[in-house]
């Protein structure tokens, strides 16, 4: 690690469970979807937990102080943001609990075992590659752009991760619903609860949270749609996920 990278880096208080972590001062920066996906996900004590696309390593992060999942293995085929999301891993002294995994999630069958884990999340990239205003190049492009696999592709290593009845979780752009049904479904992974997630009230769903089951029966429950603003400020709901006080995310 030279002294011109750490300079490119932040180290930013996360506010849950006053966890640590290194960011890239000019590259991808976790935004409040990642905190909603942890929120929605159900994590049983001494589960293994499995997060495809891990990024910065939020996610394992805040499922460690949040839940009683007994290892949590994080994703990440770029080995510079691996690299980072190892050192927060050791910045916050949990490395007994969570394990960054170099891999590309189109090969994972080279890295981790079949039906090993009974809960998977991923918060995948969303946008085919030219398609948005970023130019797809970059952490932040690799973040939101298809560059190093598309959805099918997540949802196949979710299914090959999961055993029956394993929960797979995931936040994903409102206007690809469909896509992301029809994918779970040939993937084996059978859509069970959906929540919307509005900007305001009044206002088009931006993004929508699904858990699906390895090989559950159809039935999908839609719940209350989530509002992340009231007025210029949080909800009640969104504050209250970076409460510290918060109970576990265990279901």
């Amino acid at each position: 690690m030279t002294k011109d990278s750490l300079s490119e880096e932040t180290l930013d208080e996360l506010r849950i469970g006053k966890l640590k972590i290194l960011q890239a001062k000019n590259g991808y920066r976790f935004s409040l979807d990642p905190v909603l996906l942890c929120a929605f996900a159900r994590v049983g004590k001494g589960e293994r937990v499995a997060d495809l696309g891990t990024g910065s390593g939020v996610m394992p992060l805040i499922l460690a102080r949040r839940s009683e999942a007994e290892e949590i293995v994080g994703v990440e085929v770029r080995a510079d943001m691996a690299a980072r999301a190892r050192r927060s891993v050791a910045l916050n002294g949990l490395e007994g609990r969570i394990r960054i995994l170099e891999a590309d999630v189109r090969e994972i069958a080279r890295s981790l075992a079949p039906q090993s884990f009974a809960v998977v999340l991923s918060n995948p990239p969303f946008r085919a590659p030219g398609s948005g205003r970023l130019a797809p190049v970059g952490e932040r492009a690799a973040a939101r752009h298809e560059l190093a696999g598309g959805l099918d592709d997540f949802l196949r290593a979710a299914a090959w991760l999961l055993g029956p009845g394993g929960r797979f979780y995931i936040i994903y752009l409102a206007e690809r619903l469909a896509d992301l049904l029809e994918g779970m479904r040939r993937a084996g992974l059978e859509p069970k609860r959906l929540r919307c997630v509005h900007g305001r009230l009044g206002e088009p769903a931006r993004m929508v949270l699904v858990e699906g089951r390895r090989g559950g029966r159809p039935g999908l429950a839609l719940e209350a749609p989530l509002l992340v603003f009231a007025g210029e400020d949080y909800t009640q709901e969104v504050r209250e996920l970076y409460d510290d006080e918060a109970s576990d995310l265990e279901a």
